[in-house]
C-alpha cells in the first residue's frame, strides 16, 4: 500500500509539475536573435533548414572552423542520439562538405536527449557558428524567485557545466543578485558582479553591460527564464554568449505576438496542442486509463486513486467549469486518438460546471466518434439527477457510479 502511495504521488506531481509549465521556449538561434537585438554580443552564427543550404552558409561564412548544432527544444543536444544512430546534435566543422553531411544526418531526424524522452523530438534545423576560443566559461540567469519574490540575476565562474551540480557541490561559487524591477540593474551593481566574477579588466565593461540587458529583455517581453550557459570570456579579451535558453510567460501572449509567433508546435506533444486550441488543460502520461475532470486539484486526486488500485492514467485532462458538449467531445477525441488508452474515466463535480453539460458530451462523443471502449462516469453536484437520467435513456453501455472508489476500481478493471 505504501508503495502505491509513492506511486500516486509521483504521478500527482509529474502532472502538476508539466501543469505548470506556463511558459514559451524558443529555438538557440531565435534566441540569439534576440540577444542580437539588445546589442548583446554572441558568435555569428545562420541556420540552415536543408543540408544544401548548410553547404552554402559554410562555404560563404567568412571563417573556416565551425560548430553545427541541432535545433531541438531539448538541453543535452551534445550526448544525445538521433533515432538514425548519428551521435550528437553538437559537432565542429571544419569545411562545408562536411556541414552538409551532418545537417543530412540531423535535418528529418529525431533527436533523443535526456530531457526528450525515448520518443526525441524532430529536427527540422541547424544553426552554424564560428568557433571562438574560450579563456573561460560563465553561468548566467535572469529568474523570478520565490524567496525573495522577485527577479534575480545568477551568476557562477563555473559555467559550462550543469548548474545544479555546481549548487549541489559548491553552493559558494553561485552568486545571486536581486534586481529592481522597475529600474534593472545597474551599471554599478553589474561592473561590481563582474569583477567578483574574476572577469579580466578589459572585459568588465562588456560582461557588465551584458548582465544589464539581459534584465532588460526579461522586463520588456515578459520572460520567466534566460540562461546563459556559458557565457564565454574568450582568449580575445571579448565576452560572449556562446548558448541561451529563453522562456516567456504564456499570459503576456496578447503583449508579445511577434515573440510568440516564434513558437514551433513540432516540438511539443500533438495531443497537447490540441487540447490547447479547444481549451482543454491536457498533458499526456503512459498509463491505460484515459481521464476526463474538472479542476486540477480533483484531476490529480482522480490520477492518485487509479494509482491506489493498480491502474495508470494515461493523461491528465482538465475541461475546467466552463466546458461545453463541444469541449467534451473533442476531449474524447483526443484520448481515443492514444493507442495505449483502454477504458475512459469520467469523474466531475458540478459546482460551476453544470453535470448534464458534461452527460450530453459523453452521450454525443460516443454515438459520433463510435467509441467502443468501456466508460466509467461519476457525476456529483449540478444537475446531477438530470445528466444521470440523461445517460440511462440513452441506452449506451456506459457503467455511472457514485463511489470513487468503486468508480476508479472499475475503470482500471476495465483498462485490463
Amino acid at each position: 500500500m505504501l508503495a502505491s502511495f509513492r506511486t500516486a504521488g509521483s504521478l500527482a506531481r509529474q502532472a502538476a509539475s508539466a501543469g505548470q509549465r506556463r511558459f514559451l521556449s524558443i529555438h538557440e538561434y531565435q534566441s540569439v536573435n534576440m540577444l542580437n537585438s539588445y546589442g548583446i554580443p554572441t558568435p555569428k552564427s545562420i541556420v540552415a533548414k536543408s543540408p544544401e543550404e548548410a553547404y552554402n552558409i559554410a562555404q560563404n561564412f567568412g571563417a573556416d572552423k565551425l560548430v553545427i548544432k541541432a535545433q531541438v527544444l531539448a538541453g543535452g543536444r551534445g550526448k544525445g542520439k538521433f533515432d538514425n544512430g548519428f551521435q550528437g546534435g553538437v559537432h565542429t566543422v571544419d569545411n562545408p562538405q562536411q556541414a552538409r553531411d551532418y545537417a543530412g544526418k540531423m535535418i528529418g531526424s529525431k533527436l533523443i536527449t535526456k530531457q526528450t524522452g525515448a520518443g526525441g523530438r524532430i529536427c527540422n534545423a541547424v544553426m552554424l557558428a564560428e568557433r571562438r576560443d574560450p579563456s573561460h566559461e560563465y553561468y548566467v540567469a535572469v529568474l523570478n524567485d520565490r524567496v525573495t519574490q522577485g527577479v534575480v540575476l545568477v551568476a557562477s565562474n563555473q559555467g559550462g557545466m550543469n548548474i545544479e551540480e555546481v549548487a549541489a557541490t559548491n553552493p559558494g561559487a553561485i552568486i545571486t543578485t536581486p534586481v529592481d524591477f522597475e529600474k534593472g540593474l545597474s551599471k554599478s551593481t553589474a561592473l561590481e558582479l563582474a569583477k567578483t566574477l574574476g572577469i579580466k579588466e578589459g572585459a568588465q565593461e562588456e560582461a557588465a553591460n551584458i548582465f544589464v540587458n539581459l534584465c532588460k529583455i526579461f522586463k520588456d517581453k515578459d520572460a520567466t527564464q534566460i540562461e546563459i550557459n556559458p557565457m564565454s570570456e574568450t582568449v580575445d579579451g571579448r565576452v560572449l554568449c556562446m548558448d541561451a535558453k529563453f522562456g516567456f510567460d504564456d499570459y503576456a501572449e496578447f503583449r508579445h505576438k511577434d515573440v510568440f509567433a516564434l513558437r514551433d508546435t513540432t516540438q511539443e506533444e500533438p495531443s497537447e496542442v490540441e487540447a490547447q486550441k479547444a481549451g482543454l488543460n491536457f498533458i499526456k502520461l503512459d498509463g491505460s486509463v484515459g481521464c476526463l475532470v474538472n479542476g486540477a486539484g480533483l484531476a490529480m486526486a482522480t490520477m492518485d486513486v487509479l494509482s491506489l488500485h493498480g491502474g495508470n492514467p494515461a493523461n491528465f485532462l482538465d475541461c475546467g467549469g466552463g466546458a461545453t458538449p463541444e469541449m467534451v467531445k473533442k476531449a474524447f477525441e483526443i484520448l481515443l486518438s492514444d493507442p495505449k488508452v483502454k477504458s475512459i474515466f469520467i469523474n466531475i463535480f458540478g459546482g460551476i460546471m453544470r453535470c448534464d453539460y458534461i452527460a450530453e458530451g459523453v452521450i454525443r462523443a460516443t454515438k459520433e466518434l463510435s467509441v467502443t471502449l468501456p466508460i466509467v462516469v461519476r457525476l456529483k453536484g449540478t444537475m446531477e439527477a438530470e445528466a444521470k437520467a440523461m445517460i440511462k435513456e440513452s441506452g449506451l453501455k456506459i457503467v455511472a457510479l457514485d463511489s470513487l472508489d468503486e468508480a476508479a476500481q472499475a475503470a482500471v478493471e476495465l483498462a485490463v
